[in-house]
């Protein structure tokens, strides 16, 4: 290990950015206690960060040899918060929080060492944008290869989970194999123990975050964005399942069974092997139809397309379905172990319920939901009641009787008010298809692609519904016109991009008059 280079009388700085629940603030103790114990001057403060991260926070140390302090012959004076161009070390918990140190100017090519974490955790913005609103990760590896005199990431979440224990125990290990601190591992590790807690996964993800840090290249590689396209399996869990299978490798071609396998997989999660064998037959018609107009020599383009957005349009968020995934045991088992409960402590988790009136009457055999839908009383009452939302706690046996109870009226999904409206739209648009390959093969691949726009649920679902509607209403305007597939992609990708609807419409009324 090189011992960090400190100029006479000038402490150690060291920023540590994490979000809530990652451990910062163990971090910055365990380096303070490891340097009380070395017979140093520590000091940490954190500054609070913003909530769309989560509760990002920033740690900051100054630590200070007994024999600097004893030659200088006063107690140090040690800041509060970092400066911009003078910190050392900057230990980041997760890619994005690294790339905010570098933002804020904390990282210079000139002292310092970046640590960070390859993992991410999506902020809000990322999470609830319309389209694919998850930033570029190899834009902050860019800017910290060129911002920080070295730069060590890898994924310290994936160790820490390896070693079932939490990232701080991984970080810590990472910042001794840096080299960047002079303590040694011994220091490190006695650290730990004195800590007291999970000590045995302490060291585990300790170790781990060493070796990679210790053999860490001179600069990250690119993180890899590519999606392995999914393997179609072998073999169905049962006879039934097995035709539906059969029928993907017999009928279609090879491009599009990876998907026509996971779409599937999620009618028979949705509903039951009949709604997969109806989206099967919906998708031969398709293949059928691109093979009349040339989709082979296109690399069936129009059934790659279809066979991922028709299975997301036959299997839409309603809510039987919401109230499905939230009483999962594999979503109970998930929370805990995001949260790291042990075994022995009881987990509750809080969700928050807004339905529209549409979707309380979607629930509905569907003469009653459309009766009650029109009702000024019944939509006041819904309105005084739900209008706010509710809060209720799903591991609750009331909570979980009333989701699981939602959940189970699956069976009657198909005379629901919602099921029946949302048969009459598939229609339409499959309609509008078929009517526009004949003639703008490109055109209808573009319309196809339009229903990525409408996902979700509640308000979420209106605000993408109204787009996708909009530009489905374009694509027949543009028919007969030689750039018409060209404009569609262009509006779809500017719905997309916005929130609301002004900039697609704007775009809209310019290439219309045009």
């Amino acid at each position: 290990m090189n011992p960090a280079v400190m100029q006479q009388a000038n402490p150690i700085k060291i920023a540590i950015l994490a979000m809530g629940g990652q451990g910062g603030g163990v971090l910055a103790d365990w380096i303070v206690d490891m340097a009380e114990h070395a017979g140093w001057w520590a000091q940490t403060t954190s500054v609070p960060g913003v909530a769309q991260r989560t509760g990002a926070t920033i740690y900051y140390l100054e630590l200070l040899p007994e024999a600097e302090v004893q030659r200088a012959g006063r107690p140090p004076a040690l800041a509060l918060m970092p400066t911009p161009g003078d910190v050392d070390l900057v230990v980041a918990a997760e890619l994005m929080e690294g790339g905010r140190a570098i933002q804020r100017g904390l990282v210079t090519p000139e002292r310092t060492v970046l640590l960070t974490s390859s993992h991410r955790s999506y902020a809000v913005s990322e999470k609830s944008a319309p389209g694919n609103g998850i930033a570029d990760p190899n834009k902050v590896l860019e800017a910290g290869r060129a911002a920080a005199k070295r730069f060590l990431c890898f994924d310290l979440q994936d160790l820490a989970d390896r070693a079932s224990s939490v990232i701080s125990a991984s970080l810590f290990g990472a910042v001794a194999g840096s080299g960047a601190l002079p303590f040694s591992r011994d220091d490190f590790e006695a650290t730990v123990r004195r800590a007291g807690l999970g000590v045995e996964a302490s060291l585990r993800a300790f170790a781990l975050g060493f070796e990679s840090a210790d053999q860490a290249p001179a600069q990250p590689a690119p993180i890899d964005l590519s999606r392995p396209v999914p393997a179609v399996p072998e073999r169905a869990a049962s006879p039934k399942a097995q035709a539906l299978l059969d029928t993907i490798k017999r009928d279609f071609p090879a491009c599009a069974q990876p998907m026509l396998a996971a779409g599937t997989r999620r009618q028979i999660e949705f509903q039951d092997l009949a709604y997969a064998a109806e989206y099967l037959r919906r998708m031969k018609a398709i293949r059928d139809l691109d093979a009349a107009h040339g989709g082979e020599a296109r690399q069936w383009a129009l059934t790659c397309a279809a066979a991922r957005y028709v299975a997301t349009a036959m299997a839409y968020d309603d809510v039987i379905r919401v109230a499905d995934l939230k009483t999962r045991a594999t979503r109970f088992d998930r929370v805990r172990q995001e949260v790291g409960a042990r075994p022995d402590q009881l987990v509750y988790t809080t969700e928050f319920m807004h339905p529209r009136l549409e979707e309380i009457c979607g629930t509905l055999p569907a003469g009653l939901g459309r009766w009650l839908e029109n009702s000024k009383a019944f939509g006041s009452f819904v309105e005084r009641r739900l209008g706010h939302g509710r809060r209720m706690q799903s591991g609750t046996l009331g909570g979980f009787l009333m989701l699981y109870t939602l959940a189970g009226m699956r069976r009657f999904r198909r005379s629901t008010l919602r099921h029946q409206a949302e048969a009459a739209g598939l229609e339409q648009w499959l309609d509008l298809i078929a009517r526009l390959t004949p003639r703008d093969y490109a055109l209808a691949v573009e319309t196809v692609n339009c229903r990525r726009l409408v996902k979700g649920y509640s308000d979420t679902h209106v605000r993408g519904g109204g787009k996708y509607r909009q530009l489905i209403a374009a694509a027949e305007q543009l028919v007969g016109r030689p750039d018409a597939a060209e404009t569609l992609r262009s509006l779809r990708e500017t719905a997309l991009a916005n929130e609301k609807c002004g900039p697609m419409e704007r775009q809209l009324a310019e290439k219309l008059a045009a």
